[in-house]
């Protein structure tokens, strides 16, 4: 059983499984096929999970694959929290530039569907948090790209001035270099 949250992204939503709790503790369906498809409104196939533990401070994004090897994304919080980040790229869509942001945490246990054509990042509000996603295509190296999480054009506030970033983050393009590619295409 899940819940489903519309955002003012088209196609980006947030899942509230039902979490079954007792004196033993908790229980929940982490992903149903079925379940997820009516959820969503379409026909998903996954083909990879990833997982990364990360302290507190680490922000990772705002990442994503070019076509043809694009990806959707359903990710979750086992343990710890973020502030998660998604921006619309999808040229013809009316929401082309504006981004959503949610906290996402191991103690809600709610999940955000990404839907191929969104860059993506987060922020991370916890030690050890972990961080789960199913994705719709396998890691494509050379398809991967960067937009980079504080470009002034976005006006992301993602709360924190310092983050911790890896050397692909720090050197991420802006969304107005994005843009010229795309009218290169």
């Amino acid at each position: 059983m899940i819940d489903v949250e519309q955002t003012p992204l088209s196609g980006l939503v947030i899942l509230k499984p039902k979490v079954f709790r007792d004196e033993r503790g908790w229980f929940l369906e982490s992903y149903n096929e079925q379940g997820f498809q009516k959820a969503v409104g379409t026909n998903v196939h996954f083909v990879q999970d990833n997982e990364s533990l990360s302290q507190s401070g680490v922000l990772r994004g705002l990442h994503f694959q070019a076509a043809p090897h694009a990806q959707g994304k359903l990710v979750r919080v086992v343990q710890g929290a973020v502030l998660d980040v998604c921006l619309d790229i999808r040229p013809a869509s009316r929401t082309f530039g504006q981004y959503f942001k949610v906290e996402l945490s191991g103690k809600e246990k709610n999940m955000l569907w990404i839907p191929e054509g969104f860059a993506h990042g987060f922020r991370t509000l916890e030690d050890n948090t972990i961080f789960c996603y199913k994705c719709t295509a396998p890691y494509h190296p050379s398809s991967e790209r960067t937009i980079l999480w504080n470009d002034p054009g976005l006006g992301i506030d993602w709360g924190i001035a310092d983050p911790v970033l890896s050397g692909k983050d720090k050197m991420g393009m802006s969304f107005q270099q994005f843009r010229e590619q795309l009218d290169h295409v």
